[in-house]
């Protein structure tokens, strides 16, 4: 039996559900071992509206990811998204009972804790807590306050809510489709994770992962992330409105969409026409791409500047907050033609389309290196930053197990290294796991 650390992402997307497993190479590089994906039939906007058909969905993809490695899959760490994620900023403070000591994980925990009993709108939830940068005793601008002395320790926090029941319906899905839960990610986090670099993180840059169904913003400066948002606008409205405007199916839509379709109308000559075929005997549709790039061009520019209004609200033109590394765009709707054009022309702002290569081995299948990718491969590395599984091969009988024999849990090098590791979310996770296997 061999022994390798190994990690499973599910993306359950508005059009597709991936599932994807890897393990770090020899090299320290993301290896593919199998790729499974399916038509998503009961997700809206990044929310689930048809629990059946969304189990389906999933286990079509993970059996193809199973069919593909020679694998069986039995944990997966999953990408939450959704119009009803929204962000927001609060401050909070302790008073340390002993001042003489200094401020350890136990004082942050505490910290957080707090931050944690924050009364939400009704049906919402806390889902993540991420300090941005502390105070001991006024003096600001601490990164690291662990090991300092202090009687009064202050936080800035970015704070990541969600509808309770979006949440625990993508769990029971998971749990029906007789998988066990191993983790929860943002989703853009864990396409962050994939597409962008340490020195960008660093200069501050703006993630916009245009999906199936939502485009998700994540903004990070000086390496720590600073903003998140959720628009519930993506790839489907434009094909929606090709349908409309033309007169056509969805199907020829989107086939036209990824065929033809351009953000910049300008680069369309008059006379360049696209026969689409009738339905039943019926004349074939003669369609000008001109008039469908101004179709495309007119819906990208309503996306561009909701995620743009976005990124002012966080405060870009700021000396302190600016996005010197400006926009990554990622997700299968960033592979639309002239599209990085488009969104430098509006913002101003350095654009490049971010591929999730940046941790990948060299050897790679150019399909799993697509932009449309990119939260997938974020999710098995975060798997793989908190997971250490053992794999048997062989369908029929193998199964990932942990070291200890017991199924779905997330066991790390060495015990007294989970407890300190184990950030606010995991803990959250964990109660998500403890309601879905009380649940009738």
């Amino acid at each position: 039996m061999e022994h390798n650390k190994i990690a499973v992402g599910l993306d359950i997307g508005t059009t597709k559900i991936v599932a994807m497993i890897g393990r770090y190479n020899e090299y320290g590089k993301l290896e593919i071992l199998g790729l499974g994906k399916s038509k998503s039939l009961g997700v809206h906007r990044g929310v689930v509206n048809n629990i059946t058909q969304t189990i389906q969905s999933i286990q079509q993809a993970v059996l193809d990811a199973e069919t593909s490695s020679g694998m069986k899959i039995s944990d997966v760490i999953v990408g939450i998204a959704g119009q009803h994620i929204r962000s927001l900023k609060h401050s909070d403070y302790i008073t340390r009972k002993d001042s003489d000591t200094v401020i350890d994980d136990q004082d942050i925990e505490n910290l957080c804790n707090q931050v944690h009993k924050l009364v939400m709108l009704p049906g919402e939830e806390i889902i993540h807590v991420l300090p941005q940068d502390f105070k001991v005793d006024g003096q600001s601008e601490i990164t690291e306050p662990i090991g300092m002395y202090g009687g009064r320790l202050e936080a800035n926090f970015h704070v990541v809510v969600g509808q309770v029941s979006s949440i625990r319906n993508i769990g029971r899905c998971i749990k029906s489709a007789g998988l066990s839960l191993s983790g929860i990610t943002l989703e853009p986090l864990a396409s962050s994770n994939a597409v962008l670099g340490i020195e960008e993180k660093e200069a501050g840059v703006a993630l916009i992962d245009i999906g199936g169904g939502t485009t998700d913003l994540a903004i990070f400066k000086d390496g720590i992330i600073r903003h998140t948002a959720v628009i519930p606008f993506g790839g489907n409205v434009i094909t929606e409105d090709i349908k409309e405007g033309c007169s056509i199916i969805e199907k020829q839509a989107e086939l036209l969409k990824i065929k033809f379709g351009s953000a910049w109308p300008g680069e369309n000559k008059d006379n360049e026409i696209v026969s689409i075929p009738g339905l039943r005997g019926r004349e074939p549709k003669e369609i000008t791409l001109k008039n469908l790039s101004k179709i495309i061009h007119a819906r990208v520019i309503e996306i561009i500047e909701q995620v743009y209004l976005e990124i002012k609200n966080y405060g870009h033109e700021d000396q302190k907050t600016k996005l010197i590394a400006g926009i990554v765009l990622t997700g299968g709707g960033s592979q639309l033609k002239h599209l990085k054009q488009l969104v430098e022309y509006i913002t101003g702002m350095d654009t490049r389309v971010g591929y999730p290569n940046e941790h990948m081995a060299g050897d790679s299948d150019s399909e799993v290196t697509s932009p449309m990718y990119a939260t997938a491969v974020g999710l098995v590395l975060n798997g793989l930053e908190n997971t250490k599984i053992k794999v048997t091969e062989g369908l029929e009988e193998g199964t990932y197990e942990n070291e200890n024999n017991k199924e779905s849990e997330i066991f790390p090098e060495e015990e007294d290294v989970k407890e300190k590791k184990k950030g606010f979310f995991d803990k959250w996770v964990e109660n998500l796991k403890d309601f879905l296997d009380n649940a009738e």
